[in-house]
């Protein structure tokens, strides 16, 4: 059986190490037990931003507004939702949005923003704006074929560059290996290729490399490995 202590860390050294300082419970079973390694767990100490909090809460009033809930128990479904199956970590309360870390919010405001794009959830605020992690935003409109831009119905845009060979009318035909995508819907991405550049500035947009799994989704080719 293991056991967990909080500890700091003391110091950075240049060669990426750290010296940690921690108790444990008991030297004499630490001796016992001879304990020689341990699990490091690297805890963000930077508190949620207001900016973050205003994401999260307008994400699961929307939610709220779609499931015809109230917005205080809706947070309470997702935030159990979020712990139990997304939140690894050694902290066994639930996270408040008070007082979380950057990261447990980040990953929560990802985690409300693909429960919508999987389900449909309308939003008032594009969720492009609200998104935290862009690529992770747009593999979930991707998986779920759902515009990047306004999540319509989409289909896959072959950003400059990695259309030859992988783009083309028949393009999932070709091998798709390596082919940087984003979804769009009929008119994004009509848009798109007027001004790819100035389309992807806009609205803080990027594509993501093919994968196995987004190849599968729109029966393309793909090499495996």
């Amino acid at each position: 059986m293991s056991e967990i202590v909080q500890g700091r860390i003391a110091d950075f050294k240049e060669d990426g190490g750290v010296l940690i300082r921690a108790a444990v419970p008991s030297i004499d079973r630490a001796i016992l037990r001879r304990y020689d390694k341990v699990l490091v767990e690297f805890a963000d100490g930077r508190r949620i931003t207001p900016e973050q909090r205003k994401k999260a809460h307008s994400l699961i009033s929307e939610i709220a507004e779609w499931a015809g809930y109230l917005p205080e128990e809706m947070k309470r479904l997702m935030k159990i939702e979020f712990k139990v199956k997304h939140l690894k970590t050694l902290e066994s309360e639930m996270f408040s949005l008070s007082d979380c870390s950057v990261t447990t919010c980040k990953e929560f405001i990802s985690f409300l923003i693909e429960f919508m794009i999987e389900n449909g959830v309308p939003s008032k605020i594009p969720l492009y704006e609200q998104c935290e992690d862009i690529g992770r935003y747009v593999y979930a409109c991707l998986m779920h074929k759902a515009c990047a831009v306004c999540g319509k119905r989409a289909d896959v845009h072959h950003l400059h560059g990695s259309r030859v060979g992988h783009g083309g009318l028949q393009w999932r035909k070709k091998d798709q290996t390596g082919a940087v995508v984003i979804p769009l819907c009929r008119e994004h991405h009509r848009i798109c290729h007027g001004d790819e550049e100035g389309f992807l500035a806009k609205f803080h947009l990027h594509g993501v490399t093919i994968t196995k799994e987004i190849a599968k989704i729109y029966k393309a080719k793909i090499k495996e490995g």
